[in-house]
This record gives C-alpha cells, sequence and structure tokens, in this order.
C-alpha cells in the first residue's frame, strides 16, 4: 500500500490496470475498451476506430477534450510484444506487481506507463486550469508491435477526413536509454529492407566454363553496395548505415556451383536521401553484377526532422524543470509510429527508459512514472497557454 500512497492523477493505478489487459499483438486483450472508458471518465469523447478484418483486425482509438487550437496530440499503443518463457518472470508479465518502488509486467515501460502518464497529466491539467484552452487527443493504437497497416496509418487518414489533425503529436515512447531526461527525439532515420536473389547456373566445380556461379555474382555486388560509406552524416542525423543481414545459398554439395543465391540487408538512411532514390541505387547495382537479379525492396518509413520549435522548446523546458536534466535533441534508434504522424504534423517523442523493454521482467520505477506525469503535465501547461 505504501507503495502507491501517493499516486499523481491516478498514473500507478491505470499503468497496472492497462498491465492487467494481455494485450499481445494482435490480441487486444481488453486494453484498448479499458482506456476508452478511463477517458470517458475523465471528459474525452471516445471514437473506437477498428480496421481490418479477421485475424488482422486492429483497435484503436481516437479521443479528444475540447475544441479549437491549440490542439495537442498524445500517440501510443497498448499492444505488447510477446513475454517469452513465463516462468523465466520474477512476477506475472500480465499481474502488474510493484516491489520496492518498481512495476513490473510486459508493456510496463514499451508503453503502458507512458500512456497512463498521458491520461494522469491531463487529470492533473484539468486540475489546476478550471478553463482550458484549446483541446487535447489521445491516438492510441493496438498495433505499434506488429505489422502497422491497420494501427496509426488507418487511424491518421481517418482524423484527416475528420478534421482532427493537431498542431503538434507527442508519442510516449521509450526514450531514455538508462534515466529520466537524457533524451527527446525529434526525427528518426528511414529503414529500407532488400531481398536480392542472384540467378546463375548450375554446374560442376570442375568445370566453371559451363557454369554461372551466382554467389560470385552476388559477392561482387554486395562488395560495391558496402565498399564506402553512405555518407557522412548531417546536422542532426548520424551516417546512414547499410547491414547485410543474410547470406543463403543452401548448398550442401562441396563439388557443385549452384543455381542461386540470395542475401537480405537493410538500410537505416538519414535526410540526406529518400527510400525511392536507395531502392534505384541497390536495383541499379544488382543489375550491373547480375543481370537476370530480382531484387525486392521495402520502405518501413521515410526519414523525418521535426525542427526545434516552440512545442519542442516546452517539452525541453519540462523535462528540465523535473529532472534537471537538459535532454539531448536526438534522431538514433530504429522507428515507431512517429514516422507515419511527421507526414500530417510536427511530432516529437519523450517517454520513460527503455532499458528493460521488451526483455524478461520489464518494469518502470514509481519514481520515473511520477516524475513522467510530472513533465507532460508540465508540457501542457506551456504550450495550452
Amino acid at each position: 500500500m505504501a507503495d502507491t500512497q501517493h499516486d499523481p492523477g491516478g498514473v500507478i493505478a491505470l499503468a497496472r490496470d492497462l498491465i492487467r489487459c494481455p494485450s499481445v499483438t494482435p490480441d487486444d486483450g481488453c486494453g484498448i475498451n479499458a482506456l476508452a472508458r478511463v477517458l470517458e471518465q475523465t471528459g474525452f469523447s471516445v471514437t473506437l476506430l477498428p480496421f481490418g478484418a479477421g485475424a488482422a483486425r486492429t483497435p484503436n482509438l481516437f479521443a479528444r477534450l475540447g475544441a479549437g487550437h491549440p490542439h495537442v496530440c498524445f500517440a501510443g499503443h497498448t499492444d505488447v510484444v510477446p513475454v517469452g518463457d513465463a516462468s523465466a518472470w520474477a512476477h506475472d508479465p500480465f499481474g502488474g506487481a510493484i516491489h520496492d518502488g518498481v512495476l513490473f509486467g510486459r508493456g510496463a515501460c514499451d508503453m503502458k506507463g507512458g500512456i497512463a502518464a498521458f491520461v494522469a497529466a491531463v487529470r492533473l491539467y484539468l486540475e489546476r486550469t478550471p478553463r482550458p484552452r484549446g483541446s487535447i487527443s489521445l491516438l492510441i493504437t493496438g498495433d505499434e508491435e506488429g505489422p502497422a497497416t491497420n494501427g496509426t496509418v488507418r487511424v491518421l487518414e481517418w482524423m484527416a477526413a475528420e478534421g482532427q489533425i493537431p498542431d503538434f503529436c507527442l508519442v510516449g515512447e521509450p526514450t531514455n536509454p538508462a534515466g529520466m531526461g537524457e533524451v527527446i527525439k525529434i526525427g528518426r532515420r528511414g529503414s529500407l529492407n532488400a531481398h536480392i536473389t542472384v540467378h546463375g547456373t548450375q554446374g560442376h566445380v570442375a568445370y566453371p566454363h559451363r557454369a554461372d556461379n551466382p554467389v560470385h555474382r552476388l559477392l561482387a555486388l554486395l562488395g560495391e553496395l558496402t565498399a564506402a560509406p553512405l555518407d557522412g552524416g548531417s546536422e542532426w542525423f548520424e551516417a546512414s548505415s547499410l547491414q547485410v543481414t543474410s547470406l543463403d545459398v543452401g548448398n550442401t554439395a562441396t563439388n557443385v556451383i549452384p543455381a542461386r543465391a540470395e542475401a537480405r540487408l537493410n538500410i537505416r538512411f538519414n535526410d540526406l536521401h529518400t527510400g525511392a532514390d536507395l531502392a534505384g541505387w541497390v536495383r541499379t547495382v544488382a543489375t550491373r553484377h547480375a543481370p537476370r537479379a530480382e531484387v525486392g525492396i521495402s520502405v518501413s518509413g521515410e526519414s523525418f526532422l521535426t525542427e526545434p520549435g516552440a512545442p519542442v522548446e516546452a517539452l525541453r523546458a519540462s523535462v528540465c524543470a523535473v529532472t534537471g536534466h537538459v535532454p539531448k535533441l536526438d534522431t538514433g534508434g530504429g522507428t515507431s509510429d512517429a514516422r507515419f504522424i511527421s507526414r500530417y504534423c510536427p511530432v516529437a517523442e519523450f517517454g520513460l527508459v527503455g532499458a528493460s523493454m521488451h526483455k524478461t521482467d520489464e518494469h518502470v520505477s514509481l519514481s520515473d512514472l511520477k516524475q513522467l506525469t510530472a513533465i507532460y503535465t508540465g508540457f501542457l501547461e506551456k504550450v495550452m497557454r
């Protein structure tokens, strides 16, 4: 009981309730509906937005409080990754146990704790601001850890059609590596995946002139792709990176030249490139070394940058006021749903410490939950003036 006696805005209670919903992608496990009820009780107008059909049906919601501008949106996801071997956990992955000031459970930091801090911050803001101006909204999906096809992308399309696009969006992903107040994400690199299949002519290794070795061709084209850095970085981004992730031939014989060879690679690219430009480059190099090569490419997101402005500075000031640290503005790491939101409005990311996300015994300290709630509350007080 002592652990939860001081629970600003109900952040701890709500985080525990959400963790107790086993919302492993694609199963919602009551997460969206439980959150919808809490938001309605807080005064939000809630619209449930399930998209897709059958097993691909994804629960989402959009909730808005107030009208007009400024319109600030909090974005996040209730779905979580699988727990793995539950017996390896010291606490029930969906129990919401609290031990020595730490809340345990899948989604504690990624990102049910962040969602709870959203709601708690709005409650505290409303208590301190009897006549708030503008509007606050939440965009919550159950499909961030999965394919991300019927989640935030579809909700944003609906929001645009309904005139609900915010002036600024704050995503609650865990951005801090080790301690609160370290990092605000103001952009992300793009991500391109390529699957290259090189076709040759099978033959005996003793008679190479009668064959066409696809492995040699594949190694040559990969050599060209990796020979030089893509760039040296830009003002806000580190250098782009191309990494070969797989080489497959499937040849069990030592005296046979295989008929085909395959490779997979990923490029994390900065704002000096576009997915289309890089795709064209990969295809050109592949064709030069292997005219019959098949190249499959998917771009899961383009790079984006939110130039520091009033909302970002308001967030930075609030983080500093609560934690005593001036957070670094950063664009590193993997992708998030912010890549979709950036197509519609300025977006930044700030949340909990991510050291335990996706791990056994995922957890968050109650102190960090309270700090995040205070940061979000201060942010609202600054941007809603």
